[in-house]
């Protein structure tokens, strides 16, 4: 069974930083992508970060772009999104999911696993 465990979220002020985890199990991490994405209330889910497992390529929303990092370690079966100079508006709950085809591309669609997602506050 594909299981994906956020974790590190929290309540956080202007200009701070977190690091969200994410912690996959039940398929070959290796070869799947992971995606980080975000909904806050009243609005759509949306990508934040991607990495491709077919060439490395990262993906960032133009949002937070300079401020996040997305990084791996598969020997932990673990993704991380690093955020820094956390804005208001990054306030939303973040979800980690699995892409099978590895491609790692932006599109919610090719995600076909999701974690439970950790809640991000940013406070003025």
């Amino acid at each position: 069974e594909v299981q994906l465990v956020e974790s590190g979220g929290g309540l956080v002020q202007a200009g701070g930083s977190l690091r969200l985890s994410c912690v996959a199990s039940g398929f070959p991490f290796d070869d799947y992508a992971i995606g980080w994405f975000r909904q806050a209330p009243g609005k759509e889910r949306e990508g934040v970060s991607c990495r491709s497992n077919e060439d490395g390529t990262t993906y960032y929303a133009d949002s937070v772009k300079g401020r996040f990092t997305i990084s791996s370690d598969n020997a932990k079966r673990t993704s991380y999104l690093q955020m820094n100079r956390l804005k208001l508006e990054d306030t939303a709950v973040y979800y980690c999911a699995a892409d099978p085809t590895g491609r790692g591309k932006p599109d919610i669609a090719e995600f076909t696993s999701w974690g439970q997602g950790t809640q991000v506050t940013v406070s003025s």
